[in-house]
């Protein structure tokens, strides 16, 4: 079965191969991706909607919050649909062009997610170093073009791996051992250079990745020489306690990233590539699994918004 085209060998359609290996085990493996993907998508939306409905949550580190959530739970609707379609019914098959367009996704919003999480570590950097100027500083206006700004960046820096990509011949089948499209996964599959592509794509990540990373790393070593000079121990507890979601979000975020990221390009043979496969899976659902719990169990205001809701939808059944 071939989709090739043999006059501008640019094939019709991909075939997405699933977990190579463990084809066997294709249902099994999609029963914990199903039940991460439920948690994501109903955890993410009902932050949302508390975000949006709770007028005590209506301040910069939620709205930034809730960008984090609707980042989250888009990126994990691109991917995992697909995925178990291959796993439950053997559905395979994408069209060239809605490969392309799941790659730019996929890839945009990853990078989205790295930007909100540094706007979010600037937004605890102003809060615990400036609490006066707080709400000065983000004010409404300032959210929304650091939120545009993060959208726009992540844009135009994914758009080329598209185009690159696009323009590629394809003369080695059609076949991509992957669960989704992802860029360097589709380009392994041409027969032409693919350099440039490994080269831009080395040029993203450290223009995405290392400069957030960087940001995020300064806002917490001035956050914590401001906290260690708090005299009161209870008020160097309280300032903290406010960043712990956040650092575990970043935790979550980053240690899949970087296994999936350095594994790729210089893991060779040395892991198999199942591991690789079910890894970047989990780096796409874990994260969106996993913060509205982290934010739902550390953060007071949420807790405190779930339990109002929840009362008031009871008495309104009452």
């Amino acid at each position: 079965m071939s989709g090739a085209n043999s006059s501008s060998l640019t094939p019709g359609f991909f075939i997405l191969n699933g977990v190579p290996g463990l084809e066997a085990a294709h249902i099994w493996i999609s029963l914990p991706f199903c039940f991460m993907y439920i948690i994501a998508v109903v955890g993410n939306c009902g932050l949302i909607y508390l975000i949006s409905h709770e007028e005590a949550l209506h301040q910069p580190m939620y709205y930034f919050l809730a960008l984090l959530s609707f980042t989250d739970v888009t990126l994990c609707t691109t991917t995992v649909p697909n995925m178990l379609c291959i796993f439950w019914f053997n559905l395979k098959d994408i069209d060239f062009n809605a490969c392309l367009v799941q790659m730019f996704f996929v890839h945009m919003l990853t990078a989205m997610e790295s930007g909100v999480l540094m706007l979010m570590a600037l937004d605890r950097y102003v809060a615990i170093c400036y609490p006066l100027r707080y709400s000065a500083i983000l004010s409404y206006p300032v959210i929304a073009k650091a939120g545009l700004a993060t959208f726009l960046r992540s844009v135009m820096l994914i758009i080329p791996f598209t185009f690159l990509t696009k323009h590629l011949p394809y003369c080695r089948g059609n076949f991509i051992l992957h669960t989704y499209c992802d860029h360097m996964s589709v380009a392994k599959v041409s027969c032409g250079n693919v350099k440039v592509n490994a080269i831009y794509g080395l040029m993203v990540a450290l223009l995405i990745g290392v400069f957030d990373i960087c940001c995020i790393s300064v806002s917490y070593t001035m956050i914590l020489r401001v906290v260690v000079s708090l005299s009161s121990a209870d008020a160097r507890h309280k300032a903290f306690s406010t960043c712990t979601s956040h650092i575990c979000a970043i935790v979550i975020t980053y240690i899949p990233a970087f296994f999936t990221f350095f594994t790729h390009r210089f893991g060779g043979h040395s892991i198999p590539h199942h591991i690789h496969i079910i890894v970047a899976n989990l780096y796409l659902l874990l994260p969106p699994t996993m913060n509205p719990i982290v934010y739902g169990i550390k953060t007071k205001q949420i807790r405190e918004g779930i339990i109002k809701f929840l009362l008031r939808d009871k008495t309104g059944f009452a």
